[in-house]
């Protein structure tokens, strides 16, 4: 019974999690319908979508797994250029923009999660800040590389250089992808709200059945006890290597959906460097650590705020940084925590009161 009531009470957790997104998703409908939707907002959708993504997985390895990760934005970097290098590449062979995009995504996915094997096999071996520096480096490195390479496509197949588009020798119709620097442009505008939404919805499904599963409750026995988790013979590497994979798979996913919302795609430390992978990191942290719910709505918050304080001019850091700290303080703060533990205490005695009365 008392396993039953658990079970119960987990559905109805996962439930508003995911009726939150549909929420989401309807007051936006509505804001269309009435002509009440800026062309500001409407601009801020696909990406508010994509950073939703980027926490939610990346509280998969913060949260769940209890490691410090900062190259996210490098996982969604590859995501990202692989995406598009698939969609520009088989748009000779593949005509429909949308199969090649649902093709797409499921490249960034697949290459982001072999990265993420590849560096999490010696990183994760690293604890703490030690893990934070070295992620944070393939971050960058991963950035700095796709801006020295230049990659084209003819009937021969495809060629790499680290020089120029000349020294590619491509045949006579050949076409250069990735121009180095310049990054890959005419990526197709593929990327849209719905899609955007489904992919929250997916995120959330894999995640949220990994944590509830058998494989789950090993990851986070591993967190909260490595020495105890190994003494019942989990095996620690391996899930590790398995959060750490999802994560990165999720994130090049989230980069799929980001490259195929702009023209032009460059490695620039704005998109991908340093900076995303800490606002990433943010998001996580204010939203709650290991709280799916709480990271996605902090990085709606967080992302759409700035551009619709923009009126404010001066005062709108001002306030972005006061919202910064009252959500801070609403997760983390010692009373804060307590307050919100008495008001859960209460709904859930009032609500088995009223199950007893029923049963009565």
């Amino acid at each position: 019974m008392k396993m039953s009531g658990k079970k119960s009470n987990l559905m109805v957790q996962n439930a508003v999690t995911y009726g939150l997104v549909i929420v989401f998703w309807a007051f936006i409908q509505i804001l269309n319908l009435t002509g009440n939707m800026t062309s500001l907002l409407n601009g801020l959708l696909v990406p508010i979508c994509t950073y939703v993504i980027l926490a939610i997985s990346l509280n998969l390895t913060v949260g769940i797994l209890g490691e410090l990760s900062l190259g996210h934005a490098g996982f969604m970097c590859v995501g990202a250029f692989s995406g598009a290098f698939f969609t520009n590449a088989m748009a000779g062979i593949i005509p429909s923009v949308g199969v090649r995009f649902a093709l797409a995504l499921v490249v960034g996915a697949i290459v982001a999660a072999v990265f993420g094997i590849l560096i999490g096999i010696p990183v994760l071996r690293l604890k703490g800040d030690y893990l934070a520096i070295v992620t944070l480096a393939f971050g960058e490195i991963i950035k700095n590389l796709i801006n020295v390479f230049y990659v084209g496509i003819d009937s021969r197949g495809i060629h790499f250089s680290m020089k120029d588009t000349t020294s590619l020798n491509l045949e006579e119709g050949g076409e250069v992808i990735i121009k180095g620097a310049q990054g890959i442009t005419g990526t197709p505008k593929a990327s849209t709200f719905l899609i955007g939404i489904l992919l929250i919805l997916l995120t959330l499904f894999i995640v949220l059945n990994l944590i509830n599963s058998r494989t789950g409750r090993a990851i986070m026995a591993i967190r909260d006890n490595r020495i105890a988790a190994e003494s019942v013979g989990i095996n620690i590497t391996k899930y590790k290597l398995l959060a750490f994979a999802v994560s990165a798979s999720m994130a090049g996913v989230a980069g799929v959906l980001y490259a195929h919302n702009l023209s032009s795609l460059a490695a620039t430390t704005k998109n991908f460097g340093y900076n995303m992978s800490i606002t990433i990191l943010v998001f996580v942290v204010l939203g709650g650590i290991g709280n799916i719910r709480g990271s996605m709505i902090a990085a709606v918050v967080l992302t759409a705020l700035p551009e619709l304080l923009r009126g404010l001019n001066n005062y709108r850091m001002l306030i972005y940084a006061i919202v910064l700290i009252v959500m801070m303080l609403f997760n983390s703060a010692p009373k804060s925590l307590e307050m919100r533990a008495r008001v859960k205490e209460y709904f859930k005695n009032r609500r088995n009161n009223t199950v007893r009365k029923e049963a009565a």
